[in-house]
């Protein structure tokens, strides 16, 4: 597994990026099924938490809601026009805020995680010495 080390712009840019690549290819293999790509956010939540640099932790929960928005787009059903779209997208965003605040806790716990474990490295340097 590797373990790469991002920075919070990093991470979001990590995150987006797969999120429309997931809604992208939910939309081809699944017909846009917003369960289907609900659920896909979860592991990327975990990745980015994961992955991002210690000195940028708190990133990671800020950036995952707008990772689920912009992957969204291809997902969300919409007729012809802007306003269409932008119906779809806040629809979508209404019936799966149970799975985006589940992501996005996901992500907050992971970070608070590693923010622990952290602090207690650190403490535990500091009493060695």
């Amino acid at each position: 597994m590797p373990n790469p080390r991002l920075t919070g712009l990093g991470g979001g840019l990590f995150s987006g990026a797969l999120m429309v690549v997931v809604g992208c290819l939910d939309q081809v293999l699944f017909g846009g099924s917003l369960t289907v790509y609900s659920v896909l956010f979860l592991p990327v939540c975990l990745l980015t938490a994961l992955w991002v640099r210690g000195a940028d932790l708190l990133s990671a929960p800020v950036v995952a809601p707008i990772a689920f928005a912009a992957g969204l787009l291809p997902v969300a059903e919409s007729g012809n026009g802007t306003g269409a779209r932008l119906m779809g997208l806040v629809t979508a965003l209404a019936t799966q805020a149970g799975w985006l605040y589940g992501g996005t806790l996901l992500a907050a716990l992971t970070i608070l995680a590693r923010g622990l474990r952290r602090a207690a490295a650190l403490r535990h340097t500091t009493n060695r010495r």
